[in-house]
Formats: C-alpha cells, sequence, structure tokens
C-alpha cells in the first residue's frame, strides 16, 4: 500500500529563513538589493547624527520579520501548525487514536486508513536441501515481493485480528489476581476482545472459546456455567484465545505464575516455542521443526519440593495449520522427533504451539466436556429431533465452523439444549472436545504464536511486547 506524501510548509525552514533575515536586520541589511540601496543612502544622510542609544526599533522590526516569515498572516500559523498535527497519521505508521486503560476502542477506529501493525518479520529457516543463502534472497526477489503485494488484503484482516489479540491480553495479563473465579476471568477477557475485534456475526469476533487450562490440566477447559473454581496463588494457568476478522484466525497462548517456583518450567516451554518459531518456514519439514522444538525444551528442568524435573514436551499435543474458519486446518506440527516429513508452504498460516509438562508427557481426556465444534468435513445428515435442529440452525448463524462452548450457546439464547447437543456429537455433525489432562499432580504450561509464511519472509503475526 502507498504511503500518502504530506507536502504541509517546512516550518524549519520558513523559521531558520526569518532567522536570517533577523540577522541581516540588525547588521542593517537586508536580502533584497533594492532595500539595500535604500539602506545605505538613508545611512549616509544620518552619518553625522547622533548615534541611536535605544535599539528597540531594530529589535521590534526583527520579531515582525519573523512573524511575518512564519505566519504570513495573523492567525495563519496556527491554522498550518494544526493541520500538520491532524494529517501526521496519513502514512499509517501509527494509531489514530490512544487506547483507552481498560482497552474500550475498537481497533478499527485506532487504525482508521486500514493500515494495521505487521508483525516480526523474520527470514525462512533453512531447509534440509536448502541453503541459508536461498532463504534470505526471498527478500530481494521482485517476484515474491510481487506475490506479497496480491495477498495484502488477507495481510491485514490477520494483523486486524492479531492487534485485537495484543491489547486484549496485555489488559488481562495485569489484571488476572489469584482469588478470582474462572468464570469471572474468562468473561472479563471475551468481553474485553469482542470490543476490540468490533464483534459483528460471523465476519469478526472470538475465535474459539478462552482456555484457561490449570495445573495437569494442559488444554481445551474453559468454565461451564455454574463453574465455581477459583484460581490459586499456587496455580499454572494457561491462557489460550482467539480472535478472527473474516475467519482469519489468531491462535495465541501464554502460561501465567504468580509463585517464581515455576519460572523454569515457563522458560523451558517458552524457549521451546521460540525454537519451532526459529526453525519453521516455506519448505521446511514438519518433523524438522518438531526436533528442534523436543530439544530445546528437554533441556530444561525445574526443582518442586526438593525433587528436579525435565521438563517434557507432551508428544500428543501438536501445532498446526490454520485455513479461513478452520482452525486445525489437516497439518499438524510435532513437539518432538518424528512425525510428517510434509513440507510448509508459501501463503500458509500455522500456529507453532508447545506444551512441557513436569508428569508423563502425554495427555487423556478427562473432566466435563466445554468446547464443541461443526465437523468441517461432515456432508448433510438428516436430524429428526426438532430440537437438535433447532440447536445446528443456532450453531451455523452463530458459529459456523468455529469452536463454541456451552456458555456460549447460552449467550446466544440457547435452553435445555443438553440432548440436542448430543444427538449432534453422536451423529457426528458437531465435535466435543474434552479437557487434556497429564497425570494429576504434575504441571503443565504452553505458549503459542500464529506465524504466517509470505513469500518473502515469515512474518510472526501475533508476536507483542510481553512474548
Amino acid at each position: 500500500m502507498a504511503s500518502v506524501i504530506e507536502e504541509d510548509i517546512n516550518l524549519d525552514e520558513v523559521v531558520e529563513n526569518g532567522e536570517d533575515e533577523v540577522e541581516a536586520v540588525e547588521e542593517g541589511e537586508t536580502k533584497d538589493p533594492a532595500k539595500k540601496k535604500k539602506k545605505k543612502k538613508k545611512k549616509k544622510k544620518t552619518e553625522n547624527d547622533a548615534p541611536i542609544e535605544n535599539n528597540s526599533e531594530v529589535t521590534d522590526a526583527a520579531e515582525k520579520v519573523v512573524s511575518l516569515s512564519v505566519d504570513e498572516t495573523p492567525g495563519e500559523g496556527d491554522e498550518k501548525k494544526k493541520k500538520k498535527k491532524k494529517n501526521k497519521n496519513k502514512s499509517g505508521k501509527g494509531p489514530s487514536k490512544e487506547q483507552t486503560n481498560p482497552p474500550t476502542i475498537p481497533i478499527a477506529e485506532l487504525y482508521s486508513n486500514g493500515n494495521y501493525p505487521e508483525g516480526q518479520i523474520m527470514d525462512h529457516g533453512p531447509a534440509e536441501g536448502i541453503d541459508e543463502r536461498t532463504a534470505k534472497e526471498r527478500f530481494s526477489s521482485e517476484e515474491k515481493r510481487a506475490l506479497d503485494r496480491l495477498h495484502q488484503d488477507i495481510y491485514q484482516e490477520i494483523r486486524h485480528a492479531a492487534e485485537a489479540h495484543r491489547q486484549t491480553r496485555k489488559y488481562i495479563r495485569d489484571w488476572i489476581k489469584p482469588g478470582m473465579t474462572m468464570i469471572q476471568i474468562c468473561e472479563e477477557l471475551e468481553s474485553t476482545a469482542r470490543r476490540l475485534i468490533g464483534e459483528d456475526g460471523l465476519k469478526a469476533g472470538l475465535a474459539f472459546p478462552t482456555g484457561c487450562s490449570r495445573n495437569h490440566c494442559a488444554a481445551h477447559y474453559t468454565p461451564n456455567t455454574g463453574d465455581k473454581t477459583v484460581l490459586e496463588y499456587d496455580d499454572v494457568v494457561k491462557i489460550d484465545f482467539g480472535t478472527h476478522i473474516n475467519g482469519r484466525i489468531i491462535d495465541c497462548a501464554f502460561t501465567l505464575t504468580f509463585n517464581p517456583r515455576y519460572d523454569p518450567l515457563v522458560k523451558g516451554v517458552q524457549e521451546a516455542t521460540e525454537a519451532g518459531i526459529k526453525a519453521s518456514g516455506v519448505d521446511v519439514r514438519l518433523c524438522d521443526v518438531g526436533a528442534a522444538v523436543q530439544e530445546v525444551m528437554e533441556s530444561h528442568e525445574v526443582e518442586l519440593d526438593g525433587q528436579i524435573y525435565q521438563v517434557k514436551p507432551i508428544r500428543n499435543l501438536n501445532g498446526h495449520s490454520i485455513g479461513p474458519y478452520r482452525i486445525h486446518a489437516g497439518k499438524t506440527v510435532p513437539i518432538v522427533k518424528g512425525g510428517e516429513t510434509t513440507r510448509m508452504e508459501e501463503n500458509e498460516f500455522y500456529a507453532i504451539e508447545t506444551f512441557g509438562s513436569t508428569g508423563r508427557g502425554q495427555v487423556h481426556d478427562d473432566m466435563d466436556c466445554s468446547h464443541y465444534m461443526k465437523n468441517f468435513d461432515q456432508q448433510f445428515v438428516p436430524l429428526r429431533l426438532q430440537s437438535s435442529k433447532q440447536l445446528f440452525n443456532l450453531i451455523n448463524k452463530n458459529f459456523g465452523t468455529l469452536a463454541f462452548c456451552k456458555r456460549w450457546l447460552e449467550r446466544a439464547g440457547a435452553s435445555r439444549y443438553v440432548l440436542a447437543l448430543k444427538d449432534l456429537c453422536d451423529k457426528g455433525v458437531v465435535d466435543a472436545y474434552p479437557p487434556l489432562c497429564d497425570i494429576k499432580g504434575c504441571y503443565t504450561a504452553q505458549f503459542e504464536h500464529t506465524i504466517l509464511l509470505r513469500p518473502t519472509c515469515k512474518e510472526v503475526i501475533s508476536r507483542g511486547d510481553d512474548y
């Protein structure tokens, strides 16, 4: 997108010229030759006169020259200054407004020109058979740059969603405190994200329910109505939520702790995620990303209650590719050695997420289910129950193929839906995603970023100042 070139008057240059004229006046000269001659004549007439003791007339003249040079006419300078200030964001380099605290202004209003901040730009990780030089040449390739320009509308949509995610989590990370209920935390986060993303049906909103899994529970837990679980000081909680614009999804997560004894666990998982991001890129094999993640994560250990635990990657949890309105688009990114030899490709979106555990390093279904999602590939299935038909219509209207939870069904107006939801799951129209847990008593951590493999570079879209 071309920048708007500003053509405002350069005030510094004008003032500089004005200062030159001031100096000229003080020395009894001006830059105008005609005026200079007049000045000389005047000087001859007053050669024998007494010297002027008071220089105030010259000073006033000098001030007048500066004033007229800058302002031209009274009041005109103020208008130009205001105009310059008003137009300073036409280039699209920053927000046109300042966000409130807590955040309430939609991101679309903050960036009214539609030019949203880029994520972190990195070169594509050198793949097997492709040297680092070839990967870096993509930056300067005119062909790749042209391909980049073809997809700017998509890039702006995903950056819009990313900025909403960044500002939401920045506020929530400082706001969450021990003693709050998990429902209170989720509702505050979701209401903030909805405001910032400018929720608009399936065009803009939340991409999936807020995960707030604690301790041995690694993923897919969000409280159902009536859940009275309270966040404790010694909890290790994974905050995993998503935003989207026109189905372009940001999937991004972080681990929050209050007791510093868990810092080595959190650090190990975060560094493993960074290793996965660094290893990713066009033509990179998915299994090579997993190997890089495992090597870094297993190099960390944590001491809890006098016992040393190696940080283990949870081998049956993976990162994944992301498609429009589809959180899991088909490719999986392992976090251990082995796995798919499939290669990453241009213009693919990936969630690079890693999970570390002090337990077995393997999860299983446990606890009450809260997460559900319509089966993306399911063909038409006849529904006999009227309640199932009504619930299915509500799901299609409000969520489409995006994930949802029981709280969101109730928010959308569903009531007495339990049997209908079970019927949809039994028929394979909707899939249930129960909480995933390691052994009780262990602790798990998670970090995740969404990356975009642009033709020219790798963009970590969800990158923020926090992680």
